[in-house]
């Protein structure tokens, strides 16, 4: 996604088989001329997607049970405008993203001890770097996929630094989170209690929004930094809705974020729409089925004569 970049394998399938002809609506969104030799270039893609997926779901978790989706949206927008500054000066955007995400969570967390005091630091964080994105994208006079990549997204390919960043970076968040996560699952949990045990809740928030920050940042390089939700929040938050096991909920998370982003990246590969609807679609289908579900549990759950008893009693 540098200004230099070479077009991912995406772009290659943005040339209409009929010479220029513009195809029918699903003829764009769905198109797969010529598909095995774009799969066989994504390759690249795929793997980094699937790490993508496994931050994603594994960070969303927290995300979720420490009620911070307001926060993803404000670190992504800062994490656009790092982006959009380094596009500008020719730099690495991915470095450019990370910089951007952690500077946005430092603030956030240093500034936002309370939930209300956050949300007013992320308030004013949000449209700070939405305008400065604006700005540095306007300034840019590079190709327009450059611009519209950040915003929406777009399939990284293989060739390019930016997937050693992503596998780089991939490993320091999965590291972080295999660290603190029991501790961190404590005092999201209970935050009281916690603290009362000797646990460090304070640091732990501190380090987790750094790790959220570099979470971000990884996520924006697929998705764009407008629909960064749709990894970081909606899977956590359709497995929360089957089940409240410690150890399901973490590995349903990850299974739907896996498949909406490998998923978002196989249909993509062919169309001229960018990966980013075809992520966030698989995303939002998978919440309602969970929330179907957990909802009939529920129903049955109040139903049971179980439980019908022990409301008796």
């Amino acid at each position: 996604m540098t200004g230099s970049a070479r077009p991912g394998p995406g772009a290659v399938a943005q040339v209409p088989a009929d010479g220029g002809q513009d195809g029918g609506v699903l003829d764009q969104i769905f198109g797969f001329d010529h598909y095995g030799e774009l799969l066989a270039l994504a390759q690249g893609s795929l793997v980094a997607g699937a790490l993508l997926g496994l931050v994603g779901g594994l960070a969303g978790v927290f995300v979720v049970m420490r009620d911070l989706p307001f926060a993803v949206h404000g670190i992504s927008e800062l994490s656009f405008a790092g982006a959009s500054v380094a596009l500008f000066l020719g730099l690495n955007i991915v470095v450019g993203s990370i910089v951007g995400s952690l500077l946005a969570a430092v603030a956030i967390g240093l500034l936002g001890v309370r939930a209300r005091d956050r949300n007013s630091v992320i308030g004013i964080i949000m449209p700070f770097g939405l305008g400065l994105g604006v700005l540095f994208l306007s300034l840019y006079k590079g190709r327009a996929a450059n611009k519209f990549g950040i915003l929406t997204g777009q399939i990284v390919a293989v060739a390019t630094p930016q997937t050693a960043w992503l596998v780089g970076t991939s490993a320091v968040v999965l590291a972080a989170l295999a660290t603190m996560w029991r501790p961190l699952t404590f005092a999201s949990a209970d935050p009281e209690v916690a603290a009362a045990r000797g646990v460090p809740v304070r640091a732990l928030s501190t380090a987790f929004m750094l790790v959220l920050g570099l979470a971000v940042a990884l996520c924006v390089q697929i998705v764009g930094a407008l629909l960064v939700l749709s990894l970081l929040v909606t899977p956590a938050a359709a497995a929360a809705r089957v089940t409240a096991s410690p150890v399901r909920l973490p590995l349903l998370s990850v299974a739907f974020a896996l498949v909406s982003m490998e998923g978002g990246l196989l249909l993509a590969l062919g169309g001229t729409v960018p990966v980013s609807p075809y992520v966030t679609t698989i995303s939002f289908a998978i919440y309602l089925g969970c929330r179907l579900k957990g909802t009939r549990q529920a129903r049955r759950d109040l139903g049971s004569p179980s439980y019908a008893g022990q409301a008796h009693t």
